[in-house]
């Protein structure tokens, strides 16, 4: 599984938790919560998300590794594979 890959699974999401969020310029390296103006109920949502599509635990401590982009691609690169397949 590639970045762009992880990017676009992580975007739709959002897509679903935030609809009015405008995801045309999302920058990779800063704050999700920063550019889409989402509270931390849009966050736990995400990560719900994530469970229930993906069978992906996020355990609360690992919740800062998802503050960008880049670090959705690193964190959930692997564990999206394993479960997708690459």
């Amino acid at each position: 599984m590639n970045g762009k890959q992880v990017k676009d699974i992580v975007l739709g999401i959002i897509a679903i938790v935030a609809p009015d969020a405008d995801l045309s310029n999302v920058k990779s390296d800063v704050r999700l919560r920063d550019q889409l103006d989402m509270d931390s109920m849009d966050f736990l949502d995400i990560v719900m998300e994530l469970r229930k599509r993906y069978k992906v635990e996020v355990p609360k401590e690992d919740y800062p590794k998802l503050a960008t982009l880049d670090g959705c691609v690193e964190y959930l690169g692997p564990k999206l594979a394993g479960v997708i397949g690459a």
